[in-house]
């Protein structure tokens, strides 16, 4: 039996897409003009959010690696065989399967589209040095250049369809928020309280996007001692009366994004930790009016430094104060070229989606130890910012059962 390198797998008709086709055409086009400016003739894109960004289909690697092939002309996923159609009907544009009968025959079809001695831009974040040596060896491209940044870049404006589902997002965070809240009580465990918000999420995604695929909602739902990360996994942990907590939703529809972050208190709250919730919540507000267009990223992040100084809380300040929204994950993509921090001189300007989420965290055995954390995402308009996130903050609404 001859066995195929790769091979077309067109089985069944195209799925409806998150976004129209003529959306991914225009993201298309942005990325041949950045072909176009260096001169490359070819882009092998590798990441799970280019991917998805260019061509609406996001793989399940597996350790097996996945590409999308992008000319002056053609857009084709390279994918695995494992996947059978689901490649072709969840892309816009062509596929191509590499089959497993033979290493390497991924790069056998990366080059079968591309063609050896080109110039072809690659994403040099994402490449490992064993990728990057099969990247020389079997395309001998007579130029290389990393385009991750210039993609980042056309990533982080988003267009009106983008800012729909994002805002989508914010509501379904938004759900799962105050399912959460109607379940804490004392004597539950992190995880029960957990459950109650990613389903309520799931559920909302699959009202909102019918014909959507439905994969990675989560819940990080903190207690106690576990509210000093931003990213500490669920536990067991039984719930007390007087426990700091923290709320963190994320839904994921098709690849995109959203975040829902919350400082709740368990019946009551001491006045020590009273005191730095409070003012958390009042460098949130802060922070958030300063998210305008034509604000730099690093002076909106010194502002928000100076405020926590003058209220000798600067130093348990814990990371950057908001990050871009998108095509992003837990476990892939990030835009590091929009996210508040003292080393991003980014300027914002309109159609970018950004959060404000200050976090003081104070160390166990202080009053008011624990982690305190608000989040909101905000669109950037032409003259302000839009807070897509409508969940209360505060002790007001977020002091519970």
């Amino acid at each position: 039996m001859q066995r195929p390198e790769f091979y077309s797998c067109e089985n069944g008709p195209k799925a409806v897409l998150p976004f129209e086709a003529a959306e991914y055409e225009a993201r298309l086009a942005g990325l041949r003009d950045i072909l176009e400016l260096h001169g490359l003739d070819a882009v092998l894109l590798t990441s799970m959010h280019n991917i998805a960004y260019y061509s609406g289909f996001l793989y399940c690697s597996f350790g097996r690696p996945y590409g999308l092939v992008v000319t002056r002309d053609r857009s084709v996923v390279i994918s695995a065989g494992i996947d059978a159609g689901q490649p072709w009907r969840r892309c816009h544009g062509e596929s191509l399967t590499y089959t497993d009968w033979a290493r390497d025959n991924y790069w056998r079809a990366v080059v079968h589209v591309i063609g050896t001695g080109k110039a072809v831009g690659c994403e040099a974040d994402h490449l490992t040095m064993l990728n990057a040596e099969k990247f020389s060896h079997f395309l001998k491209p007579k130029r290389g250049l990393d385009i991750a940044p210039a993609t980042m870049t056309q990533r982080m404006v988003k267009s009106e369809a983008e800012i729909a589902l994002i805002t989508h997002g914010a509501a379904v965070a938004d759900v799962g928020g105050y399912a959460i809240r109607d379940t804490i009580k004392e004597g539950l465990r992190e995880i029960d309280v957990a459950m109650a918000g990613r389903d309520a999420m799931e559920t909302e995604i699959a009202k909102r996007f019918p014909e959507a695929e439905y994969r990675d909602s989560w819940v990080w739902f903190q207690s106690g001692l576990n509210t000093d990360g931003a990213h500490n996994p669920v536990t067991g942990r039984v719930l007390q009366r007087g426990d700091i907590l923290s709320l963190n939703c994320f839904p994921m529809i098709s690849g995109y994004y959203t975040a829902l972050e919350r400082t709740m208190f368990l019946g009551e709250v001491d006045p020590a930790s009273l005191r730095i919730w409070e003012a958390n919540v009042a460098a949130h507000d802060y922070g958030m009016s300063l998210l305008v267009p034509g604000a730099v990223c690093s002076e909106v992040t010194q502002k928000i430094n100076a405020f926590f100084a003058e209220r000798d809380l600067l130093q348990y300040r814990t990371f950057g104060y908001g990050h871009s929204f998108g095509v992003l994950s837990h476990y892939y993509g990030r835009e590091a070229g929009l996210e508040l921090r003292e080393d991003i001189d980014t300027v914002l300007e309109p159609g970018m989606v950004i959060s404000m989420e200050p976090m003081l965290t104070l160390p166990a055995g202080m009053p008011g130890a624990g982690g305190y954390r608000e989040h909101d995402i905000l669109v950037i308009g032409e003259t302000g910012a839009e807070d897509i996130t409508k969940y209360p903050y505060g002790p007001g609404f977020n002091l519970v059962g």
